[in-house]
Order: C-alpha cells, then sequence, then structure tokens
C-alpha cells in the first residue's frame, strides 16, 4: 500500500472515530426509560391465548345501549352496515358455530365476506373494539362497555344468546363458539416458528432459471368483470348481507372532493384546520357531498343558525339530509360553536 494510501485511509478511521464520539457526547442525556405505567397505558393487545385481556364483564343487553349511542351510526342497527362501512354480521349459521367453519366463503356465488365470516379469534374483535372504536373518540370505551359490545355483537350474529354476560372468565367458552374458528390455515408458514402447527419455514426459497425458461407468460387468474372499475358497484355485489357504498342509481361514480382551501381570512383558515383536526372532511366537502351534505348545503339551509347548529355538531343525528347518522362529536364547545358560526355565516372561504 502507498504511503499516501495508508495516510488517507488513517484520516479517515480518526475522523470517523470523532464523529462516532461527537455524536455520542452530543446526544448524552437524551431521553429518558419508559415508566412501568407508560409502558402498562400502551401495551394493550390482546392475544388469542387472551395473555393481556383485563378483568371485567358486560352484558348483551348493556352492548345494545352503547351500540345503539356510539356504534349504530356507522355500523348499522343491526350490523349490516348501511351506506358508511361493509357489514359486521352476516353470511353465518348456527351450523357454521357448531363446525367452527363458515360454509359461505365457499361460495363462489355468495357476494360478501362480512367481519364474522372472516374472524377466527374473539380476541380479535375485542382489542380492535376497544384501541379502535368508536371512531370518533377511540380508546374511550370503558373495558366492561368492551365486553358488553363484543357480547352484542356476537349477538347479532347468533354466536351468543341474548341473556349472556361476557367476561374474562368466560371468553374462551365464547372461543369454543366462533364461526370461523377452525377457518385459519398455518400451510403459508409465515409464523416465525412451529408453535402454530405450521411447517416453520416460508416458502420464499427459490432457483434462478438458467436454461429452457419460459418465454411467454400464462394467465392463469383474471379479475372478473365486476371487479374492474373500483371493484364495480360494491353495493351489487354484497346486496345478500347489507348494503354498501357503491354508485347512485345513474351509475355515474362520485368521486371525493378534496378538502377545501381557504383562501380568505384567519378566521376561515382556522375553520379549515379544526375541520381537519376533527375529521369532519372525511364525510363533508365544500360544494359537493360525500358521505354528507356539503358545506354550501348547510350553511344555506341554516343560514343564521349557529346555536342550531353548534348543537347539532355535539349531538349528532339523522334523518335531516337522509338515512346516514353523524355520530356525536366529541370536539370543544367552543370548537363546535366556532365551525357553527362559519357555516351560519355562508361557508365563505
Amino acid at each position: 500500500m502507498s504511503s499516501w494510501v495508508e495516510r488517507f485511509v488513517l484520516a479517515a478511521a480518526l475522523s470517523a472515530t470523532a464523529c462516532g464520539a461527537h455524536a455520542q457526547d452530543r446526544f448524552t442525556g437524551i431521553g429518558r426509560d419508559a415508566t412501568p405505567a407508560e409502558v402498562k397505558a400502551w401495551d394493550i393487545d390482546v392475544r388469542p391465548d387472551f395473555q393481556g385481556l383485563p378483568p371485567g364483564s358486560g352484558s348483551v343487553q348493556r352492548g345494545q345501549q352503547v351500540w345503539e349511542d356510539k356504534c349504530a351510526s356507522c355500523h348499522g342497527v343491526f350490523g349490516e352496515s348501511n351506506s358508511v362501512f361493509n357489514p359486521l354480521v352476516g353470511g353465518t349459521s348456527k351450523a357454521d358455530v357448531e363446525s367452527g367453519r363458515v360454509a359461505s366463503l365457499k361460495r363462489t356465488d355468495y357476494p360478501g365476506r362480512t367481519t364474522l365470516m372472516k374472524v377466527a379469534y374473539v380476541s380479535t374483535l375485542w382489542d380492535y373494539i376497544r384501541r379502535a372504536m368508536p371512531w370518533n373518540a377511540p380508546k374511550s370505551l370503558p373495558v366492561d362497555d368492551v365486553y358488553a359490545v363484543t357480547a352484542y355483537l356476537l349477538n347479532l350474529g347468533d354466536v351468543l344468546p341474548a341473556d349472556f354476560v361476557m367476561s374474562d372468565r368466560n371468553i374462551a367458552e365464547v372461543q369454543k363458539r366462533m364461526p370461523n374458528r377452525n377457518g385459519v390455515t398455518t400451510r403459508h408458514a409465515m409464523w416465525p416458528g412451529n408453535e402454530f402447527g405450521g411447517p416453520g419455514k416460508p416458502d420464499v426459497t427459490g432457483s434462478t432459471c438458467m436454461k429452457d425458461c419460459a418465454t411467454e407468460p400464462r394467465v392463469t387468474s383474471l379479475l372478473p368483470p365486476h371487479a374492474g372499475d373500483a371493484h364495480g358497484n360494491l353495493a351489487e355485489q354484497n346486496r345478500l348481507v347489507g348494503p354498501q357504498r357503491g354508485r347512485p342509481p345513474e351509475g355515474k361514480v362520485v368521486a371525493q372532493a378534496p378538502a377545501a382551501k381557504p383562501a380568505g381570512g384567519s378566521d376561515a383558515a382556522a375553520v379549515n384546520a379544526l375541520l381537519q383536526k376533527n375529521n369532519c372532511t372525511g364525510c363533508h366537502a365544500a360544494g359537493q357531498r360525500i358521505v354528507g351534505p356539503s358545506w354550501a348545503e348547510v350553511a344555506q339551509r341554516h343560514a343564521g343558525k349557529a346555536d342550531y347548529l353548534a348543537g347539532k355538531i355535539k349531538s349528532g343525528g339523522s334523518g335531516v339530509w337522509g338515512s346516514i347518522s353523524m355520530p356525536p362529536q366529541s370536539l370543544a364547545d367552543a370548537d363546535a360553536r366556532r365551525i357553527a358560526g362559519w357555516l351560519a355565516g355562508g361557508a365563505k372561504p
């Protein structure tokens, strides 16, 4: 090795050492270990073997009350859904509860795939409801209400009787009644080991073709015609298990309008920030209906009615703009009044 190369390598090594030492000194003292209370608040997942499940209980009757207050506006009174989300209930039978395999999943003529048809573990339902529901206020349900809502959902699917009280003590018995509990496969071998009885090694190995390689691909699977064009009209595909979002009757696809960008004064910009923060733009747009009415429609119908609009924002409701309900919103009273005042004043950009 020449002398200049040696000097270059030595200089590079010294520079890297100095940079590492400097970075180590620079970030000393930043951060701290999480406290046990912080870890406990974050580590709330529930496994299929019910590790992590907190103690508690809830009845089907209580679950119905919670459901009608906080769930039905998005998922339908009977879990059959409305025009917002896919159905949760439907497609299962008492025979499926006995066998643990949903027969409708093998039917090529059955268009819907509801949650109860697919989910294998009651812990999946319980965990998701706890951490993600209701949509506008996730993690707000008390533990007992999570048990109750889960019990009510399973009662809608004829998995549990109407007088059932689900708890951490009997949830393992509920698991034995899940309609698709035996529908899980481990043949994909995507688990890290053999703990679930699978092959233990994923089929991800292969060899490069170097001789007599195929030159023309052969198509072995095609999407059916109704699955084209963004899966076609979902309302037609899922009619057997409940209404779905799809095309309007005339067959024209309605594209979601982008969120309006106010070009006016600071109040309009502040209101737009509130609309974004509280996910209002997921259902409403400036001049076009998405799920709910446009800002322009609300402003025209309720001009000057700021107090009324603030109350509707907080309480929610249905039947004013159609069959789709708006759930109660948990934003601050001052924010609701500011949005209501903007709407009552014409929703000016």
